[in-house]
C-alpha cells in the first residue's frame, strides 16, 4: 500500500510517517518548509524517515505546485499540511491562511478526483467549535469558529464533503483537540512552558490558567489518524485525550517532571482563543476503535526527556 502523508516534515506528520513505514506500507511525504518556524527543526523531523527505503519526500507547495505525480498510484492520502496558529491568522496574515489551508486542500482534492484512493483523510481541528455551549463537545455541535484559523479549517472540512459528494472522493475527517509530545512546534504553549521552566525565566499565560484543554498525546492522534482508514467515508471525528485539565494543572506537571519552579506571569487573554474544550470521543471509540492511553502525566514526562536530554 502507498500512503501520501502532506506537512511530513511537521509535527504530527513525521510521528505519522514513521508509524506507516513501521508497518510496512511506502510513504510519499511531502511539505512545502513554510517560514512559520525554523526549517531546521523541520529536516531533523524527516532525519530518521529518510534513511528508511520505504519513505520518499518530495518539497511540494499544495497550491501552486503539480500535484499529478505526487498523488499518481496512492492509495491513501493523509492530508496534514496546513499553516498552523490561532493568534497569527489575523490581518495581513489571513492571506497566508486561505493560500496553505484552504486553496491547498482544493487544490489536492480536485487532484485525486480521479485516482480513486481508498480514504482521503483530513486533519482539521478542534478550533472549528469556537467556545462550544456543549462540554465534551460533539461532533454534531454547531461550529462556531472565533479565529481566522479556525475559518479556514471549517472551510477545508466543507470542501472535503463537497469532493465527496460529487467526485466520490472517499473523504474522513477527524478534528484534533490540542495535540502535545516530542517534536511539538516551538510556539505551542507546553514547548514553550517547558523550555521557560527549564530556564528558569518568565512563562507566560494567557488569562487566569483555569481554562481547560483537551490535551492528546501525538501518539493516540497518529493511531487514530491510521485507524481512519476503516471508517465509513463522510464521517467526522473528534480526536481528543479522554478529559480537559487546566492549564495551572498542565503546568504544576512540568513542574513537577522538570523539578523547577515555573515563574508564571499572566497576560491578557488573546483574540480567538477559546476558553474551554473538551471531545466527546463516543463516535471515534465506537466506530474506529479509537482510545486514547497515554496521560497527559506521562505524556509530559516523555516530551520533557524528548526536549531536554541532557537535564
Amino acid at each position: 500500500m502507498r500512503c501520501l502523508v502532506t506537512g511530513a516534515a511537521g509535527f504530527i506528520g513525521s510521528h505519522l510517517s514513521e508509524s506507516l513505514v513501521a508497518r510496512s506500507y511506502d510513504v510519499v511525504g511531502i511539505d512545502n518548509f513554510s517560514d512559520y518556524y525554523s526549517s531546521s527543526i523541520k529536516r531533523k523531523n524527516l532525519s530518521k524517515l529518510t534513511k528508511n527505503g520505504r519513505f520518499k519526500f518530495a518539497r511540494v507547495d499544495l497550491s501552486r505546485d503539480d500535484l499529478s505525480r505526487v498523488v499518481r498510484s496512492v492509495d491513501y492520502v493523509f492530508h496534514l499540511a496546513a499553516q498552523p496558529g490561532v493568534r497569527a491568522s489575523w490581518g495581513s496574515s489571513f492571506s497566508i491562511y486561505t493560500k496553505d489551508n484552504v486553496v491547498a486542500t482544493q487544490r489536492l482534492l480536485e487532484a485525486v478526483k480521479g485516482v480513486r484512493v481508498k480514504r482521503f483523510v483530513f486533519a482539521s481541528s478542534s478550533s472549528i467549535y469556537g467556545d462550544s455551549e456543549t462540554f465534551p463537545t460533539p461532533e454534531e455541535a454547531v461550529p462556531k469558529p472565533v479565529s481566522p484559523y479556525g475559518v479556514t479549517k471549517l472551510a477545508a472540512e466543507h470542501l472535503c464533503r463537497v469532493y465527496g459528494r460529487n467526485h466520490g472522493v472517499p473523504t474522513v475527517v477527524l478534528r484534533y483537540f490540542t495535540v502535545y509530545g516530542p517534536r511539538q512546534r516551538p510556539d505551542m504553549a507546553f514547548s514553550k512552558f517547558i523550555s521557560s521552566v527549564a530556564r528558569g525565566s518568565e512563562l507566560w499565560v494567557y488569562g487566569d490558567g483555569k481554562q481547560k484543554r483537551d490535551f492528546t498525546y501525538v501518539a493516540d492522534v497518529v493511531s487514530a489518524t491510521m485507524a481512519a482508514r476503516r471508517a465509513a467515508p463522510g464521517s467526522t471525528f473528534n480526536i481528543g485525550g479522554g478529559g480537559a485539565v487546566s492549564l495551572n494543572h498542565a503546568i504544576s506537571l512540568i513542574e513537577r517532571t522538570v523539578q523547577k519552579k515555573a515563574h508564571v506571569k499572566h497576560m491578557a487573554a488573546q483574540a480567538g482563543d477559546v476558553r474551554n474544550t473538551s471531545a466527546d470521543i463516543a463516535k471515534a471509540r465506537r466506530e474506529i476503535g479509537f482510545r486514547p492511553s497515554v496521560t497527559l502525566e506521562e505524556g509530559l514526562r516523555r516530551q520533557v526527556e524528548a526536549s531536554l536530554p541532557n537535564r
